[in-house]
């Protein structure tokens, strides 16, 4: 069984550090000049995964947009999938799912049990509630060869006021969050268990400091503000950085998909 941390590995090394969000808005889909239906965000994801299959390491459907729709939605997700994985991408599954007890262990196995319909390679996790909320979820990932993406240190401004709020150690809710990570991953050479970090942010303020094991998920490039041509100053680090782009791309239409990635793959350097 091939672990997520070397799948990563492999991936961004062979295509490079970019990940493409799969984010059916539906500004974007009346864009495409598709309607804000289930068929619809088939026809989006497939057209991204498409575009995406050959150019870069991961895709990371947004399943918000995919929700708002019910099962319909879920069943064009799960078509998004398979068809990515079938294109040789690593699938990140962007739900943030966090809970305690049974709750979140259910989530771990719809989001990472294989065979499950809405199996992915990997997940974003919440662990505002402790780490040890997350055990169920851990403990299936580890066993399944999956992945874990936790959120340390975000763009969006108004999450400072936790995540750098200061703990009776000392350490920052972010710096706790991420030295618990690291070890998990402290007996890989390149762990399963990642940190979203964002591209806008001070990592000084927030007391992080990057663990050469540990994966970076790394929204906030593109219509965020974040430049690509500094991924390596933003994220000093051996780990494998994924930097994620969604609406920078996706705005090109189903056309402009492709020079679209091109163009943020050359402003990395590849």
């Amino acid at each position: 069984m091939q672990r997520f941390g070397d799948l990563l590995a492999a991936g961004v090394a062979e295509r490079g550090p970019l990940c493409v969000g799969v984010d059916p808005h539906p500004y974007l889909l009346k864009a495409w000049g598709l309607t804000d239906a289930p068929s619809s965000l088939v026809e989006f994801g497939l057209a991204t995964v498409a575009a995406a299959a050959g150019r870069v390491a991961a895709i990371k459907p947004q399943v918000a947009f995919f929700e708002r729709h019910g099962s319909k939605g879920y069943a064009a997700l799960e078509s998004v999938f398979a068809a990515a994985r079938e294109a040789g991408l690593i699938v990140i599954a962007d739900a943030k799912r966090g809970d305690v007890g049974t709750s979140v262990a259910a989530y771990g196995e719809a989001w990472l049990a294989p065979g499950s319909p809405l199996e992915a390679d990997a997940l974003t996790v919440s662990a505002y509630q402790g780490l040890g909320s997350l055990s169920d979820v851990i403990t299936l990932a580890r066993d399944a060869g999956k992945g874990l993406f936790l959120l340390c240190a975000t763009s969006n401004p108004e999450a400072a006021v936790v995540q750098r709020a200061v703990t009776e150690t000392g350490a920052t809710v972010a710096s706790l969050i991420a030295d618990e990570v690291a070890a998990l991953n402290a007996d890989d050479a390149t762990g399963s268990f990642g940190l979203v970090i964002g591209a806008t942010i001070e990592r000084e303020s927030f007391g992080l400091r990057l663990d050469s094991r540990t994966p970076i998920l790394a929204p906030g490039f593109g219509a965020q503000g974040g430049t690509l041509d500094r991924l390596g100053d933003l994220y000093p680090t051996d780990a494998p950085v994924l930097a994620s782009v969604s609406r920078s791309v996706l705005q090109a239409g189903p056309d402009g998909l492709g020079d679209a990635i091109d163009d943020h793959r050359r402003q990395l350097g590849l």
